[in-house]
């Protein structure tokens, strides 16, 4: 049995709720949330504005050489509010993407939360301890340097 990770991340932007969710609500906007090293290409789906069964396929570099393909499906959408994605194929054994959108007095408060699995068993389990828990973390923090560059940052 693979054993199941949570990244939990939360901000807040002041920006007002409808600048926030249209940007995460068009799929082509990945593209800036994601490190450049990552090399984050996306091949099909980004045409349109984000929905229920939408699917999304792009390709990302893990590291340096080697390139994967990451198919992912907007499986819940309530607008305005949170939506859902979930890995269809792609590196992790389980991929469960919750975004959160709150309207808080100023801005807005941005939630994700994360919940993964790796395959391979305990050779998974030493790759996350090693590498993946440190990268995610590194991905997350760029996507919130980006965020507030676009969104500002409220505070609390």
């Amino acid at each position: 049995m693979s054993k199941i990770y949570r990244l939990q991340r939360e901000q807040l932007v002041s920006a007002d709720l409808d600048s926030v969710w249209e940007f995460f609500a068009t799929p082509r906007n990945l593209n800036l949330l994601t490190p450049p090293e990552m090399h984050f290409e996306i091949l099909y789906g980004d045409d349109e504005p984000m929905h229920e069964g939408q699917i999304i396929e792009y390709r990302i570099q893990l590291v340096p050489g080697v390139r994967v393909h990451w198919l992912t499906e907007i499986t819940h959408v309530e607008p305005k509010r949170r939506f859902i994605d979930e890995q269809r194929l792609g590196p992790y054994k389980l991929w469960h993407h919750e975004h959160r959108f709150v309207p808080v007095e100023g801005g807005t408060k941005i939630e994700d939360c994360v919940v993964y699995a790796l395959p391979l068993g305990p050779l998974g389990e030493l790759a996350h301890a090693l590498w993946v828990r440190h990268r995610l973390n590194y991905i997350f923090d760029f996507r919130r340097q980006v965020i507030t560059e676009l969104f500002g940052t409220l505070r609390s």
